[in-house]
């Protein structure tokens, strides 16, 4: 996935093994892993900022390397995902998962603006269902 080709439901690019050693080598940390428990932490602080702000949280699945939500939130999408990223890595920082200054999370990330109904039951459906195995997951009741 990249800027140019990151649209909901149109087929991802293929893997380029180049750019991948490019960026790798940008890096001066390890990409860091989130681990089962540290998981629970990551998806447990999202539904607490939900909670606090009066987001509504519609879904939301921690993977090891990424995080997906859908949420209904009346402020601009990187405001939220901001806010994301701060209580998560708060949470993780109490938990002990790793040095304060550990670098967790991508500069930004992608955010879309979801327009009908029909758009947010897709991307329910993508965030619970379409990432491969299940890892800490959230699914708001219909």
């Amino acid at each position: 996935m990249d800027r140019s080709h990151n649209v909901f439901g149109h087929r991802t690019i293929e893997a380029d093994a180049a750019r991948v050693s490019r960026v790798r080598d940008l890096l001066d940390q390890e990409p860091f892993l989130l681990n089962a428990p540290s998981r629970s932490v990551v998806l447990a602080a999202i539904r607490e900022v939900c909670l606090h702000r009066g987001w509504l949280l519609l879904a939301a699945h921690v993977r090891t390397s990424h995080v997906h939500i859908v949420v209904d939130a009346e402020t601009k999408p990187e405001r939220v995902m901001n806010a994301f990223k701060s209580y998560a890595s708060r949470r993780l920082n109490e938990f002990g998962a790793d040095r304060p200054d550990r670098k967790r999370w991508a500069r930004h990330g992608s955010t879309r603006w979801l327009n009908d109904q029909e758009d947010i039951a897709a991307a329910v459906r993508y965030v619970v269902d379409g990432q491969g195995e299940a890892m800490a997951v959230f699914v708001a009741e219909a």
